[in-house]
């Protein structure tokens, strides 16, 4: 159509796509930090900046001697010929970790020229540090419970973490990163693998072992005992190919070395119990008094947050098919995270490198807690005390004790939470939610 004077006037060209959702984003800044829907953008940004991050940490900060020589002297003398693992040592103790951690190290101690190349290593575990926080962020993509900026302090924020993984190159981080990978295995449906990697896990370091009670509630939730059975078959299978040669050499002394769960702790290095006087913390009355409450609590939460309301616990014996409820498609997540947080709060003690342990979890349990009126500001608090509280060296008495407050906060919340829903309820309620929002 032509204009005034015969100019013909061009015609507005429409905005893509890609740049309104662009515009969006830049008037409402919020979005981006508080809606689920921006999780994937959020994490993948953050995942970027992550190696810059660890190769500035490596390059600029100072590397720190602690186990790993001590780990290199472990498996060299495993490579030399020793299977007797009450004869396996290094410079702070014995071997104490399983087979799975021998023949890992042994990998990574042909890697760096027989554990010489130190610059080598904080590079493969700057990639162990990335591949778990891919594994992570997946969890959170996957379940989108919680708010995109919360995962600035899951990564970015804490020196500790970064500290563990590429600073000071524990095997807890190997032992978590194939944790985290069983994880994702059991969200897809795949429990058989999950179930294999989770036991390489165990044979890494035999914290892992904290998740195993949730494991089983969700394995008989899944198939029932008899179909549960295979399963935990093949994870003790897993266990005895992978010591077999330190079995056939000392059975005894490998089961008591790897597995030592009466294992002493040493006073000066607890992060949890600073307040207690020495003689209580090596009291052994005092730790029967922890795993008592410690089986309690997850007692507790399985037959009063994990399992359907009305069902009998037996149910969960009999197979999917023939049970007078249908079986409930439980929070895997959840339950998972819940039944480590449980045996971390019931500790002996807690180490340093032992943050790891549940770090990359604690934004999922505090957005999962059923208080309503735990503010954005309250939960980042709770996070930001946990972080100072391990990053306090030595532990104080109030560093200790803050930590207790954290961690029976977020307990009681995770009590206060509704049971857990079928898969048919959650799916009618969160489709009742969406038609109240349209």
């Amino acid at each position: 159509m032509a204009g005034v004077g015969g100019v013909r006037r061009k015609s507005p060209v429409s905005p893509s796509p890609l740049w309104g959702k662009l515009h969006t984003l830049w008037q409402d800044k919020y979005l981006l930090l508080f809606k689920t829907e921006y999780t994937l953008l959020v994490v993948s940004v953050l995942w970027f900046l992550e190696i810059g991050i660890n190769v500035w940490v490596i390059q600029k900060v100072a590397y720190t001697e602690i186990d790993w020589k001590a780990y290199m002297d472990e498996v060299e003398g495993v490579i030399n010929g020793t299977y007797d693992y009450t004869q396996l040592k290094g410079d702070t103790g014995p071997l104490v970790y399983p087979a799975g951690f021998v023949y890992i190290f042994t990998a990574l101690y042909y890697i760096t020229g027989h554990g010489v190349n130190i610059r080598l290593g904080q590079y493969i575990f700057a990639f162990f540090y990335l591949l778990t926080l891919l594994l992570v962020f997946r969890i959170y993509y996957r379940t989108k419970k919680v708010p995109p900026y919360v995962f600035f302090f899951v990564c970015c924020a804490s020196y500790r973490i970064h500290s563990i993984f590429v600073l000071r190159l524990f095997n807890d981080p190997v032992a978590m990163m194939l944790l985290f990978a069983a994880v994702n295995l059991f969200i897809d449906g795949y429990w058989t693998l999950g179930c294999g990697l989770y036991s390489l896990a165990v044979s890494v370091k035999m914290n892992v072992l904290l998740f195993a009670p949730g494991l089983l509630f969700l394995l008989l939730s899944e198939f029932g005992l008899m179909k549960t059975i295979p399963k935990l078959s093949l994870c003790a299978g897993i266990q005895v190919v992978l010591g077999l040669p330190f079995l056939l050499e000392n059975p005894v002394g490998y089961m008591s070395r790897a597995f030592d769960l009466g294992r002493q702790f040493m006073f000066k290095w607890t992060v949890n119990w600073r307040f207690l006087p020495e003689w209580l913390f090596l009291n052994r009355y005092f730790h029967l008094l922890l795993l008592a409450a410690h089986l309690l609590t997850l007692l507790l939460f399985a037959f009063r947050r994990w399992k359907r309301p009305g069902e009998s616990i037996f149910e969960l014996l009999k197979e999917p098919g023939k049970r007078k409820i249908p079986a409930q498609k439980s929070t895997i997540v959840l339950i998972l995270f819940t039944c480590n947080f449980i045996g971390m709060c019931f500790s002996r003690s807690l180490h340093y490198q032992f943050y790891v342990w549940y770090f990359h979890s604690l934004p999922y349990l505090l957005w999962s807690g059923g208080v309503k009126k735990l503010a954005h500001l309250l939960r980042v608090l709770i996070l930001g005390l946990i972080e100072l509280s391990w990053n306090t060296y030595p532990s104080t008495n109030s560093s200790s004790a803050a930590l207790h407050v954290c961690h029976l906060i977020i307990l009681l919340c995770l009590w206060l939470a509704p049971p857990l829903l079928s898969a048919a309820a959650e799916t009618q309620e969160q489709k009742a939610v969406k038609d109240k929002r349209h």
